[in-house]
């Protein structure tokens, strides 16, 4: 039986398991060819100011990768949401021993795969969120 070829919001997922994979094993090879090339990219980091362009989010993940203090890190829940040619995953990253972050990821087709154009992670309630906020009726947050 022939193989199925995978779903954009499979691929996504996929590239995106593969951040956090390059991130936990500080991979820095791994995580600079998941960074698009061509496409203009940004990166917010929990308590840094913004990141604009390639080499300064690639100076700043060999900063965090080749630290001492690098965390160990994973993806939890990760959600895609597929627009055209560019997609975002929402997650929950879960720090060892340090509680958890919300993050956004941002992803671009190029060279016919899906590039990282931005990367985003910040503090969040740590309540444990509803299983799936999909299926809460549209209304306030409060």
């Amino acid at each position: 039986m022939p193989e199925q070829a995978m779903s954009d919001e499979e691929a996504v997922l996929a590239a995106n398991q593969e951040f956090y994979r390059a991130f936990s094993a500080r991979d820095l090879a791994a995580m600079d060819a998941l960074w698009a090339q061509e496409t203009p990219v940004a990166c917010i980091h929990p308590g840094w100011d913004a990141l604009v362009g390639r080499e300064a989010v690639m100076e700043s993940w060999a900063a965090i990768l080749g630290g001492p203090g690098a965390p160990q890190i994973r993806c939890e829940r990760p959600r895609a949401f597929v627009l055209g040619p560019s997609a975002f995953v929402i997650c929950r990253e879960v720090l060892e021993q340090q509680g958890w972050l919300i993050a956004t990821n941002v992803f671009a087709r190029e060279e016919g795969g899906w590039r990282m154009v931005h990367h985003q992670a910040g503090p969040a309630a740590q309540r444990q969120p509803t299983p799936d906020t999909s299926e809460r009726p549209p209304g306030p947050l409060h």
